[in-house]
C-alpha cells in the first residue's frame, strides 16, 4: 500500500514480473477489497500467482520510524516483512517510507551474524556496465569495521547477483594516494588488504571512478553515498533536459532526433533510474528491496526482479561465508 501511486502500480508491476519469472508466487499485503478488485481486472492466470493478506493499516511517507514501529503492526509493510521472518516468503519489496522499512526490517529480521550495521546499496550505470555503490544513506557516520562490512556485502552481492566471480572493490576517498582521507577509511583499507576475501581490493577511488566503472563495488559512508547518489540522479535529469531542448531547437535538430531515435532510446534506457532495482538493504537476515516511492510499474517490477535475483543467488549465505574471511585479529586492531 506504500508509494505515491498506491496498489495499482504494484499489481501492474507484478504482472510484468510474472512474465519474466513464471515460477514465482506473490503474497500481497494491504486492503483486500481494493487489491482483489485490481487483481480481477488482470488477464489470464495472474490471480493464480498471487495471494492477498488483509492489512488495514498504512505507514505514511512522513511518519517517523519510531512511530511506525509502535503503531504500524497492522500495516502492509510490517506484515510483509513478517512473512519473510516466518519463512512464508523469501523476499519483501516496498515503495513505502524508507526509514520505517529499515527500522521494521531490523526489528523483525535482525542482522546477519558478524555484521554490525545494514547498508543501502544501489546499482549505478557506468562505462563498463554497472557498479554496486554502498552505503547510500543508512549510516551517516561509519567506522573502519563497518566500511569493511560494506565491502564484504557489496562483493557478495556482485558475485551472487551480477555473476562476477572475483569483484574489484574500492573505497571512495578524496584522492587515490594512501596518505589521503580520514582514519576510518585508512584503517578500512588496511583491513581489506589483510583480509582473505574472494575479491580484488583496488584501494582508494575518487568520485569520477564510479562513472568510469573503475571497480565493481564502491564503498563509502551513508552521508557521502547519499549525496553522490542524489547528485548523479540530478545530473542525469539535467542532461536529459538539455538534450530534449537541443533536439527541439530547429527543424534540422528535430530531423536528426528522428534519425537517431534508436540511439537516443538506448541512451534513455541506460540512464533510466527505474531499471536499477531501487535500494537494496544488505546485511539483514532476509532479502529486503526498497523501490522508489514515486516509481511506476516498470520501476517497481525492476525492484521485484532484483529481490528474486537476490533470493535465488543466496546472497546472505555468501555474506556469512565471506565475513569469515576477515581475520578477527585484523578487525580488532
Amino acid at each position: 500500500m506504500g508509494g505515491d501511486a498506491g496498489p495499482s502500480v504494484v499489481i501492474s508491476a507484478l504482472a510484468r514480473s510474472m512474465q519474466r519469472h513464471p515460477f514465482v508466487r506473490f503474497i500481497i499485503h494491504g486492503d483486500e477489497t481494493a487489491l482483489n478488485e485490481l487483481i480481477r481486472k488482470r488477464w489470464g492466470k495472474f490471480g493464480q500467482h498471487v495471494s492477498v493478506r488483509h492489512a488495514p493499516g498504512r505507514i505514511r511517507m512522513e511518519e517517523k520510524p519510531s512511530t511506525a514501529l509502535r503503531r504500524g503492526r497492522d500495516s502492509s509493510m510490517w506484515r510483509a516483512i513478517a512473512s519473510v521472518k516466518t519463512g512464508e516468503a523469501e523476499a519483501v519489496v516496498s515503495a513505502g517510507n524508507t526509514g520505517a522499512l529499515m527500522a521494521m526490517s531490523m526489528y523483525q529480521l535482525g542482522l546477519i551474524e558478524g555484521i554490525t550495521r545494514p547498508a543501502i546499496a544501489s546499482l549505478w550505470p557506468t562505462k563498463r556496465g554497472q557498479t554496486v555503490v554502498l552505503d547510500c544513506g543508512a549510516n551517516i557516520e561509519c567506522d573502519a569495521e563497518q566500511l569493511v562490512d560494506f565491502a564484504v556485502m557489496g562483493e557478495a552481492f556482485a558475485r551472487a547477483v551480477l555473476g562476477i566471480e572475483r569483484p574489484t572493490v574500492g573505497l571512495l576517498n578524496v584522492g587515490s594516494e594512501d596518505v589521503k582521507g580520514h582514519e576510518a577509511v585508512k584503517d578500512a583499507a588496511h583491513m581489506l588488504r589483510s583480509a582473505s576475501l574472494p575479491m580484488e581490493f583496488s584501494g582508494f577511488i575518487e568520485g569520477n571512478d564510479i562513472a568510469e566503472g573503475t571497480v565493481d563495488v564502491a564503498v563509502t559512508d551513508g552521508f557521502t553515498g547519499n549525496v553522490a547518489l542524489k547528485t548523479a540522479e540530478g545530473t542525469a535529469k539535467l542532461i536529459a533536459t538539455y538534450l530534449r531542448s537541443a533536439l527541439k531547437r530547429s527543424f534540422l535538430s528535430r530531423l536528426g532526433a528522428v534519425l537517431a531515435r534508436g540511439a537516443l532510446d538506448a541512451l534513455r534506457r541506460k540512464l533510466d533510474p527505474r531499471t536499477a532495482g531501487g535500494g537494496l538493504f544488505l546485511g539483514l537476515n532476509g532479502v529486503v528491496v526498497k523501490s522508489h516511492g514515486g516509481t511506476d510499474a516498470l520501476g517497481f517490477a525492476s525492484a521485484v526482479d532484483m529481490a528474486i535475483d537476490m533470493a535465488l543467488g543466496g546472497i546472505n549465505k555468501n555474506i556469512v561465508a565471506d565475513r569469515a574471511g576477515v581475520r578477527p585479529e585484523v578487525v580488532a586492531s
